[in-house]
């Protein structure tokens, strides 16, 4: 359970630091015969640092209950 807690701290300070991700699918512009067109579209996904923050508060509780139940 420390590990899953520490595990989830450090995805909460990840989503905090890194707050969107940049990548690229593949479209089909066009077809003639065998001769095929396509390019790169680019997509960004954001969120807020707020999550980030949330996720490394469930992290701290879970680390925080593992630590009570050995006691």
């Amino acid at each position: 359970m420390k590990a899953a807690g520490i595990f989830i701290i450090l995805l909460g300070l990840g989503l905090t630091i890194f707050t969107s991700i940049k990548f690229f699918t593949r479209e089909k512009v066009a077809e003639i015969g065998t001769v095929e067109i396509t390019r790169n579209k680019p997509h960004n996904l954001q969120w807020s640092p707020l999550i980030g923050i949330g996720v490394i508060a469930v992290g701290g509780i879970i680390l925080l209950v593992s630590y009570q139940k050995k006691k």
